[in-house]
């Protein structure tokens, strides 16, 4: 595993689902783990007493990363405890199925609100607090972007456009020693594909049918490739897509 001894990360979105396998990857590793949760407290203070248990430090910090001011929160308790930061990792992210019929204003919103104006209010928060020897972004995109699935417009507009934010930044930022990368997941069992009724349904059997590996992901499988961006090994990759999808295309 790649080494991110001595290294502080926030991981937005942490408190379940990949967010929560990057941040116990992460302090695996030896990184110092800011774990940010929107709404489920206990959802996070399980995630920080999994890493304390195990000889790893982390704190749980709320906020909602589609608001300036509870990102700026965020980042000023992640110094107050640990002093700096070297890695963001913009995980958190909401997404509803929808088809044209039933789309609307509150939703599409709601998702580029969080997903597109998150990620951008995080990376210009995080800014301030990367050292001079610069920092490196993940954002958690979706095979989604690239793929052209019903009832997913809104949802994979945001992730495209996360994308196209990671393309630019990645320029934008390099002259800092800030690296911006993108992992675009394909379907991962979490808690969130069971609760919106994927695991189980015709989709499942699907996107499995699809995946020539022949499951879905983990959250360990994406958690793999973040340590890897989060990582020194991964100082000459900036501005790439990197797809976790078990070669679904």
């Amino acid at each position: 595993m790649s080494d991110l001894k001595g290294k502080v990360a926030v991981v937005t979105g942490a408190s379940k689902g990949i967010g929560a396998g990057i941040a116990r990857k992460f302090a695996a590793a030896g990184a110092s783990v800011v774990v940010n949760y929107a709404s489920s407290k206990e959802g996070a203070e399980r995630v920080v007493n999994e890493i304390t248990a195990s000889g790893g430090r982390a704190i749980a910090v709320q906020g909602d990363m589609s608001k300036a001011a509870d990102v700026k929160r965020l980042f000023a308790e992640s110094t107050k405890a640990f002093g700096k930061l070297d890695v963001l990792v913009n995980n958190a992210g909401v997404y509803a199925f929808a088809t044209l019929e039933d789309i609307n204003e509150q939703e599409f919103y709601r998702h580029f609100n969080i997903n597109v104006l998150g990620p951008i209010l995080a990376t210009q928060e995080a800014l301030k607090h990367f050292g001079n020897s610069g920092g490196s972004v993940i954002n958690i995109s979706s095979l989604a972007s690239t793929l052209s699935l019903p009832a997913t417009a809104v949802y994979s507009a945001t992730k495209s456009a996360l994308d196209s934010v990671t393309r630019v930044l990645s320029t934008e930022l390099a002259g800092r020693n800030i690296r911006v990368n993108t992992i675009a997941p394909g379907g991962v069992e979490t808690e969130g594909t069971h609760a919106a009724g994927v695991i189980g349904s015709d989709m499942e059997k699907q996107m499995i049918a699809s995946t020539p590996l022949g499951r879905l992901g983990t959250p360990d499988d994406i958690a793999q490739v973040a340590v890897f961006l989060a990582s020194e090994d991964s100082g000459w990759v900036t501005g790439e897509r990197i797809t976790a999808a078990g070669g679904y295309r």
